[in-house]
């Protein structure tokens, strides 16, 4: 069996290298596709190395454009791999648009679609990836949902009635944060020569277009500059958020370092008091570590998280934002929910997959 898949962005990177390694173990040939949406090295080849995940057949190297323009030079370079590659499957993760991309000139050869981390809705048709989610899933002939929630989402919508079968497969990320953090050990130096303090420094990260436009990172920076005060914040800066930044000369007063590998922010993760951000990945990595998340969205597709209050949402208002933060640390938060399935996710894809095969 030989499959096709897209990459582009980092939870795709980590999702990959934890499926990659069913795919070896039962001689499935892997072709990746690496569409270069992440650009940055940091962004992308450091976690090849960290991840000991195979370098990519294909980097086509689009970035840096309109929402169209990436997805519809994507669909072109996709295309031709998959008419000289001929795979009997073409697997795509999440929701960007390296995703929209793949499904899309997948679809329109003819070749079969798996996506992994299906059925997720945040129910905001204003954001890129909600749209990128729904048509991919709407086109797919193999779906693996990483939650119940997501699955349920497929069933309201009618997925039992396509010509498609789909699964609650547990969450690859998970899989990942099993394997890799059981044996992680406290280092006062995890990162870059920073100093730490054991449960005493808050994550942050911020990165969506709708909080990297200057007012909005104005206001963030003013919150996470307040939050320093009572407690170290470090922020590993996305290039795009370290540009503006530095080209409006937004005051900070907190530590700000480069993009990071995926070990050495699971370390960070892991050993942190609380996490900030706007990333979706982030979110369910900080509920695995048991740490509580501030998220800097109106809404999420990790609903489960919300009810529970492990994740809290926050309008993009200075005040708002400092005390949900403070609210949030000082909740009596339980993080024994199992909402991501027995960090076996890969194995049962890779199962599922090749039953499709054999048939």
């Amino acid at each position: 069996m030989k499959i096709v898949t897209i990459i582009g962005a980092r939870p795709q990177f980590i999702k990959a290298a934890v499926l990659s390694r069913e795919f070896i173990k039962y001689r499935v040939e892997e072709v990746l596709v690496h569409t270069g949406q992440h650009f940055d090295h940091n962004m992308s080849e450091i976690f090849f190395s960290s991840l000991n995940l195979p370098l990519p057949k294909y980097n086509l190297g689009i970035s840096s454009s309109t929402h169209g323009e990436m997805t519809g030079k994507m669909i072109y370079e996709i295309e031709k791999i998959l008419i000289l590659e001929k795979p009997d499957f073409v697997l795509v993760y999440g929701d960007t648009n390296s995703t929209l991309a793949g499904a899309i000139a997948a679809s329109k050869i003819n070749f079969k679609i798996i996506h992994v981390e299906a059925g997720l809705r945040s129910n905001n048709l204003q954001m890129p990836e909600e749209i990128n989610r729904i048509l991919t899933d709407r086109i797919s002939s193999l779906l693996f949902c990483p939650t119940k929630s997501s699955f349920q989402n497929l069933v309201r919508e009618g997925f039992e009635n396509f010509d498609c079968k789909f699964y609650n497969s547990g969450d690859l990320m998970f899989d990942s944060v099993r394997h890799f953090s059981d044996n992680m050990s406290f280092s006062e130096d995890i990162v870059q020569g920073i100093t730490l303090k054991q449960n005493g420094y808050v994550i942050a990260t911020i990165h969506r277009q709708e909080n990297t436009n200057l007012n909005s990172l104005k206001i963030i920076m003013k919150a996470l500059n307040k939050i320093n005060e009572s407690i170290p914040v470090i922020l590993p800066i996305h290039p795009r958020t370290k540009k503006i930044i530095s080209d409006s000369e937004i005051y900070i007063d907190f530590k700000v370092i480069d993009p990071i590998g995926y070990l050495e922010m699971l370390q960070l993760l892991k050993f942190c008091k609380a996490v900030v951000t706007d990333s979706g990945g982030l979110q369910k990595e900080s509920f695995f570590c048991k740490k509580p998340c501030l998220v800097l969205r109106d809404e999420t597709e990790w609903v489960e998280l919300v009810k529970i209050r492990a994740v809290v949402l926050s309008n993009i208002i200075s005040d708002q934002i400092l005390v949900k933060f403070f609210n949030l640390i000082n909740d009596d938060i339980n993080f024994e929910y199992n909402f991501y399935g027995d960090g076996y996710a890969a194995r049962f894809i890779v199962n599922e997959i090749l039953r499709r095969d054999e048939k």
